[in-house]
């Protein structure tokens, strides 16, 4: 079976909203997939203004804002379509909408971006709330892409995203394993700001800094990261919690962002050492994926593959449209299982009384 679906994804990091218009493939179990457009569309200030600020809103606000916000979806998708002219070519709309309230202890995620408004908006069949079914069954509601990074990435033993969240995912004998790492892009982005830079392009801030030795003894000290997985993050710790700490230090922003580096790195090594203990040791060398906006972070890589090296895990970075758009892919492929009626999240990751078929499905043609 052959499925032409769009993925949209917009991550932690505020820095837009992906599409990817993929062709997913399925042939006897076995799935291939070949994007065919994909594209990064910036929020402009108020949009992101709009987005950063929404869980500060009263309810009735939010919800006006959760309608609006699927009918912005649904108007770039619709922009995306004509563009890379896929008129009549899209079965379906896989959209994650944004992230605001994730409260798993409580049985709630919520994502912004009102999949009913989408389908109106294209008129096309869209597949949202992609972790509601999980959460309500118990489960952490994330990660949610190992099931992706399982069937369209199968050649590596590690996989690591360094989006505004960094999240690891592993195999564990028949089991995956993934969580939410710690606090990544969404930090070290609102630390370049403050410098005049949207991002820090390849880590060149951070480079000219110096660790702070207690600085980093505090950050690494924070309860989460004691947590047994499954376990996850809410946006929001990263700005509410880390980047204060970093602005009370005193620290010039290259020491705090130096510093941050060696946090993302030192938490990435210690979340990897307990999954490094029940891989199969004859497969070394490992391999590890690693894709999001930090995978183009050279210095953030170097710092992690020195932590790593001693696990014998080598980094691979995959092509910039895969490390862009895994993600957004990784979405398409979770609506095109549900479309199938298959499980798309898996509780061994999330820690779910069952795997689940997730998503809520709104019909846009007549």
């Amino acid at each position: 079976m052959v499925y032409n679906v769009i993925g949209a994804m917009s991550g932690s990091s505020l820095d837009g909203l992906d599409l990817v218009f993929a062709q997913l493939t399925e042939i006897r179990g076995q799935w291939t997939y070949e994007i065919k457009a994909a594209d990064t569309l910036p929020y402009d200030e108020d949009w992101a203004a709009r987005l950063s600020s929404a869980t500060s809103l009263p309810a009735a606000d939010y919800l006006v804002l959760h309608s609006a916000y699927g009918h912005y979806t649904g108007q770039q998708i619709n922009h995306f379509i004509v563009q890379h002219q896929l008129q009549h070519k899209v079965h379906f709309i896989a959209s994650h909408g944004h992230t605001t309230f994730h409260l798993p202890a409580q049985h709630t995620t919520a994502q912004l971006g009102d999949g009913a408004a989408i389908a109106a908006t294209t008129g096309l069949p869209v597949i949202s709330d992609l972790r509601a079914m999980d959460v309500a069954l118990g489960g952490q509601g994330a990660p949610i892409v190992p099931i992706g990074e399982k069937l369209l990435f199968p050649d590596f033993q590690y996989w690591l995203n360094l989006g505004g969240i960094a999240n690891v995912s592993a195999t564990a004998g028949a089991d995956r394993i993934a969580f939410d790492i710690c606090p990544a892009n969404r930090v070290l982005n609102a630390l370049s700001l403050q410098m005049g830079h949207p991002f820090d392009e390849e880590g060149a801030l951070a480079r000219t800094g110096n660790v702070d030795k207690a600085l980093l003894a505090q950050l690494n000290a924070l309860p989460y990261y004691a947590q047994p997985y499954p376990k996850s993050l809410a946006n929001s710790f990263g700005l509410d919690t880390v980047l204060p700490l970093l602005e009370a230090s005193g620290l010039s922003v290259p020491d705090q962002l130096c510093t941050y580096v060696e946090h993302i790195a030192t938490q990435t090594a210690q979340a990897i050492a307990p999954l490094h203990l029940q891989a199969d040791g004859s497969r070394a060398p490992f391999n590890m994926l690693v894709t999001g906006g930090g995978a183009f972070n050279t210095f953030l890589l170097e710092r992690i593959d020195a932590l790593v090296s001693p696990f014998r895990i080598d980094l691979v970075v995959p092509d910039a449209q895969s490390v862009k758009f895994k993600e957004a892919l990784i979405m398409a492929l979770i609506g095109t299982l549900r479309w199938r009626q298959e499980e798309n999240v898996l509780s061994s990751v999330t820690g779910a009384m069952r795997d689940s078929v997730g998503g809520a499905l709104w019909m846009g043609g007549n």
